[in-house]
């Protein structure tokens, strides 16, 4: 992201920009992003982009509708990367490799004449008077600089570099730093059975998440999520985690294993099935209801004696069992970390950036960019092109500043 922000203030050709990464490559995150074949924006209109962000999307109009959707899928094609769309308007390198991207970003760099430093970690921000006058290198050397965009990501993911620093930067120049937390992450399960299903993905599932003993769930979404050791995975829990925060009491998800039904089309599908298996043990008529390995810990949950003859279970029986295909309950403890986290939740608090620039109010010559500011938005492109669009603001903000 610092790349896509550097390209764009150099190319007013007012500004010297260099680019400082403490990897040995730029774009090292992005390489992970969509599972390699990064997802790097959503073509929804812009009206409708909002309601995918989670946290302070106000602060975005000026930035979204300077530089949207459309606007990012058409800069790749130019700079040489073709694109396509797919399911959900979700928006890759035609190629499905993020290394595309990347390659067009550092050759627009090369283009607008930004130098790119690897290998070289900042310690700190110099400022005289309140305005930026220097970087500060953590080999001890000073860089003057009339102006310093903050693109350094958040923590999620600290192996690609996404150690915080920018939090710490932000905070040592007099900026509220909104405490983090991973999300759009797995999720921890009370529950002992999610382990025995672990690697079972569900499909055309509803998964609905409970909360503080509100009458309205949490979230509520239809698609597809997976069981592993530690509790759930997979589209459906990501999005619903965007959601949930540790404040949270009483945390609880509901898995709809039949959405497509009816209460009475499910009451009238089990009366069919335990009636052709009338004679076989209840635990062995329900195998053409679900996957093999949840068969069990559905019997089990149902609380069924296992081995009564499907054709001896009363009405009042059924109907319970048919409530637990409906909600099957579990209990959430808790997410994963930032290791497994797409992104940070918190960060910069934007009452003191200006969202019309990115700049910051505090400091002269500081902006910011991406995802070390408090702005979330739930999985499929919205995140990378909430970075889109403040880097690019946040470019051409700095550019015009270094000019003035």
């Amino acid at each position: 992201m610092a790349a896509f922000s550097a390209a764009t203030a150099a190319g007013s050709g007012k500004a010297a920009v260099t680019v400082f990464e403490k990897n040995e490559k730029a774009g090292k995150k992005l390489y992970i992003t969509g599972k390699g074949r990064c997802n790097f924006t959503n073509v929804r209109p812009v009206a409708d982009f909002f309601s995918g962000i989670i946290t302070n999307s106000r602060f975005l109009y000026s930035s979204l509708y300077g530089f949207s959707p459309e606007d990012v899928f058409a800069f790749f094609e130019e700079s040489g990367c073709p694109v396509k769309v797919e399911r959900g308007n979700r928006a890759f390198p035609r190629s499905d490799h993020a290394s595309d991207i990347i390659l067009a970003l550092t050759e627009r760099c090369g283009q607008a004449g930004v130098t790119i430093r690897t290998h070289t970690a900042v310690r700190g921000i110099e400022t005289t008077d309140g305005c930026v006058t220097a970087v500060l290198l953590e080999n001890g050397d000073r860089v003057p600089a009339d102006a310093v965009i903050l693109a350094t990501g958040g923590r999620s993911y600290p192996s690609t570099g996404s150690t915080g620093d920018g939090y710490r930067f932000a905070e040592t120049l007099g900026h509220r730093i909104i405490p983090q937390e991973p999300s759009l992450v797995p999720l921890i399960i009370r529950e002992e059975f999610c382990e025995r299903l672990q690697g079972l993905s569900l499909k055309n599932v509803t998964l609905t998440m409970w909360a503080d003993g509100r009458k309205k769930p949490v979230f509520t979404e239809f698609g597809e999520m997976l069981f592993t050791h530690f509790g759930v995975s997979g589209p459906l829990v990501l999005s619903a985690s965007a959601h949930y925060h540790k404040e949270m009491k009483d945390v609880r998800l509901e898995v709809n294993l039949k959405p497509a039904l009816t209460e009475e089309q499910l009451d009238a599908r089990l009366i069919r099935e335990f009636e052709n298996h009338r004679t076989k043990a209840f635990k062995n008529a329900l195998e053409g209801l679900f996957p093999a390995k949840l068969v069990p810990v559905m019997a089990e949950l149902s609380g069924i004696p296992p081995m009564t003859h499907a054709g001896e279970i009363d009405r009042k029986s059924r109907q319970s069992f048919a409530q637990l295909i409906r909600h099957l309950p579990m209990t959430v403890e808790g997410t994963r970390g930032f290791e497994e986290a797409v992104i940070t939740r918190g960060g910069v608090d934007v009452r003191e950036i200006d969202p019309h620039t990115m700049a910051s109010r505090l400091v002269g010559g500081l902006f910011f960019a991406g995802e070390i500011l408090d702005v979330d938005a739930l999985t499929g492109g919205y995140n990378l092109q909430i970075a889109w669009s403040t880097g690019r603001l946040a470019g051409i903000s700095a550019g015009e500043w270094i000019s003035e």
